[in-house]
């Protein structure tokens, strides 16, 4: 920094462009060289003073106007007020000064920035300042000063150190030690790092573990350990340390324990190290084995009043109680005395009987857990107890009430046997659980006696008690036969004949028809012949269409079994004669109808179109007719207009024709063509008609 004095103004004259100045910077540190720059603006004798004491060393001349004075080493001593002064050569004077600041330091010295501390004791930080001519020293931490409050844990110290009262672990890190010259911007900074250490310390996150041993089980002991500096840890084991067996984390914390066996229940010592102390902790494992239950067979079959016996053994850690338990009542068995009870943990019945058939459990219940084994006893079925027999038609019926027992296992069907007397062997069927229980065939009006057993997986039970029952003689008629090779079909209509071969011993009340076409959709149709029908006729079918057909026959004691029956009704014929074709032949006999009647017309009245046509062509002499006019009429004839024509019969004009006739002393009129008569034409040919008449 360059410092420029100030010019002081005197009363003797100066140049008018003279301006004094002195260049120098204001802050030297001890042992450095200053060089001080007087310009004086105007030539003249130039001299230098310190605290008003003349300099002469380190002074020199650059030019008549300028002079320099050079500190080569500072000191302390060359602090203080120095003066530039000026005689000009026209004999006025002038002089300028300025303040040189020595300093030295500050400097931290011996000053150590390391400290460690062992947690919860007393830490004390000092910082060792020098420098001149005065040092003030401040103290900051997170950029934050440092309270000289006592009051603190941590504070500053008159001696500028600073004190941590009962260390803690927060306290650790970097403070700052700052050393500013009094009064100038001149400091220096020093960091100093704290270190708390503190002994290890180890934490568990469970002190007892309780495992199931097996090969899917793996287990974690955790050792969480603090400490500085960090510790070392290392595990004591009850087993051998296996690599596949035991693995550990990076830093030791965790011991992971693979595929848990009952080896692997004991202590484990978890030690964190450092160099201030040691810590250890012990973890329990528990390892425990999940019952299992072993027995001499899952399934017996044993017939009715046999002894059966099923041992069973459990294991596990801890041993786990045993029983036996009968799933189908929920009861557990005691080895008190009876037929069905536990031997030495085996089951034993002595004689069984079919109730004793169905599932039993051995169990294993331990705090490991609990475990289980069905075993299976099956036998023959009981008897069939509230059993109703009825007759049928030709046939007996039984019917449970409830089901016999099974004896352990489904019962899949019934044996069902019957004879007439005791002298007779039984005859059986047996029939699938899920039919009609009905013994068929049988005579009608015959009296037998029957009984019923179940069959299961094992054998035939027991038989029910015997029933008598006397069979029924009337029953449904059989199906009705449809004579299909004598089908007939003819356009949209059908017929098969029909005959009944047996009617069930009873006469026929009618007979049931339906039928439908074969598509899905479609509504059967119903109809009802008579008893003595003996064919099924159908009409008005659909064209192209295949139909379903279906007969019954029925008595007063039921329907036979429909007589099913399929036919097809072809296509409707196509006639080979067109449209056109059939138009233009009614047209041509139209025509030829209408000639013969308009040319009757013509020549038996002189009318028509044909006339009308002759008329205009021929005139009034028409070929043809001119014969029939010649000569004078006779028998009453009248010329008119030089036509000959009966009397009272017919006028011609060039207009048309017409017909007159007289019927009882009147005219009548017929026209013959589209020209109907004027009135005084009318008028006229009365006249002519009554003169020719006179």
């Amino acid at each position: 920094m360059l410092f420029f004095g100030k010019q002081k103004q005197n009363s003797s004259p100066l140049p008018l462009d003279a301006t004094m100045n002195i260049i120098a910077k204001p802050d030297i540190e001890v042992g450095e060289e200053l060089l001080l720059l007087c310009k004086a603006g105007g030539e003249g004798d130039i001299t230098w003073t310190k605290d008003g004491n003349d300099v002469e060393d380190g002074v020199s001349r650059m030019d008549e106007s300028t002079s320099t004075l050079v500190i080569q080493k500072a000191t302390m001593q060359d602090a203080g007020r120095y003066t530039c002064l000026c005689e000009f050569d026209n004999g006025g004077k002038d002089e300028v000064f300025t303040m040189l600041y020595v300093y030295e330091g500050p400097s931290f010295g011996s000053t150590k920035t390391y400290h460690e501390f062992l947690n919860g004791t007393d830490g004390l930080v000092p910082c060792l300042v020098t420098g001149q001519p005065a040092v003030d020293v401040h103290w900051l931490r997170h950029r934050e000063g440092i309270s000289s409050d006592a009051r603190r844990r941590v504070h500053r110290l008159p001696d500028n150190s600073v004190l941590i009262e009962k260390v803690k672990r927060e306290d650790a890190g970097t403070y700052v030690c700052e050393a500013q010259i009094r009064g100038r911007s001149i400091n220096q900074h020093l960091s100093i790092t704290v270190v708390v250490n503190a002994p290890p310390s180890v934490h568990l996150r469970e002190v007892v573990k309780k495992v199931i041993a097996g090969p899917e089980t793996n287990v974690s002991l955790v050792c969480l350990v603090d400490g500085l500096p960090k510790p070392n840890i290392t595990w004591i084991m009850p087993a051998t340390f296996d690599p596949s067996h035991h693995q550990f984390n990076s830093d030791s914390s965790e011991l992971t324990i693979r595929s848990v066996t009952r080896n692997d229940y004991g202590e484990y010592i978890c030690t964190a190290t450092n160099k201030i102390a040691e810590s250890s902790a012990t973890i329990m494992l528990h390892v425990y084995e999940a019952p299992e239950v072993f027995v001499s067979a899952e399934q017996q079959s044993v017939s009715v009043g046999e002894r059966v016996s099923v041992s069973c053994n459990v294991s596990g850690h801890p041993q786990p109680e045993q029983y036996w338990l009968n799933k189908h009542n929920g009861r557990t068995l005691d080895s008190a005395s009876g037929l069905v009870h536990v031997v030495d943990g085996a089951l034993v019945i002595n004689e069984v009987v079919p109730s004793d058939g169905g599932i039993y459990s051995c169990m294993a219940v331990s705090t490991s857990g609990n475990a289980s084994r069905d075993v299976a006893i099956h036998t023959q079925p009981g008897p069939p107890h509230y059993l109703s027999v009825s007759p049928g038609l030709t046939s007996v019926l039984f019917s449970l009430k409830t089901p016999p027992i099974s004896g352990g296992t489904p019962i899949t069907s019934f044996v069902l046997q019957w004879r007439q007397s005791a002298a007779e062997q039984w005859k059986e069927i047996t029939i699938p659980a899920s039919d009609l229980l009905a013994i068929p065939s049988l005579k009608p009006y015959t009296l037998y006696t029957v009984r019923l057993a179940a069959l299961n997986a094992v054998g035939v039970g027991q038989f029910s008690d015997k029933n008598t029952v006397r069979t029924q003689g009337l029953r449904e008629p059989d199906s009705a036969v449809l004579l299909s090779n004598e089908m007939k079909v003819e356009g949209n209509s059908f017929s098969v004949p029909l005959k009944q071969t047996d009617d069930g011993g009873t006469p026929l009340l009618h007979f049931d028809v339906r039928y439908r076409q074969d598509k899905e959709g479609t509504d059967w149709k119903e109809i009802q012949l008579p008893s003595n029908a003996d064919s099924v006729s159908l009409q008005d079918l659909s064209y192209g269409s295949d139909y379903q057909l279906e007969v019954l026959s029925v008595n007063s004691n039921g329907s036979s079994i429909p007589a099913m029956f399929n036919f097809t009704i072809a296509d409707q014929p196509v006639s080979s004669m067109t449209k056109g074709r059939v138009v233009a032949i009614v047209m041509a006999i139209f025509l030829v109808v209408f000639l013969v009647v308009d040319a009757t017309c013509c020549y038996r009245n002189r009318c028509g179109l044909l006339m009308s046509i002759a008329v205009k062509v021929f005139g009034q002499k028409v070929p043809g007719l001119q014969m029939l006019g010649e000569g004078e009429g006779t028998n009453g004839e009248v010329k008119l207009k030089g036509i000959s024509t009966p009397r009272g019969s017919v006028q011609h004009s060039e207009a048309g024709v017409q017909t007159l006739t007289k019927e009882g002393g009147q005219l009548t009129e017929i026209t013959c063509d589209k020209a109907p008569l004027t009135k005084n034409e009318k008028t006229q040919a009365g006249r002519d008609v009554h003169t020719a008449n006179a």
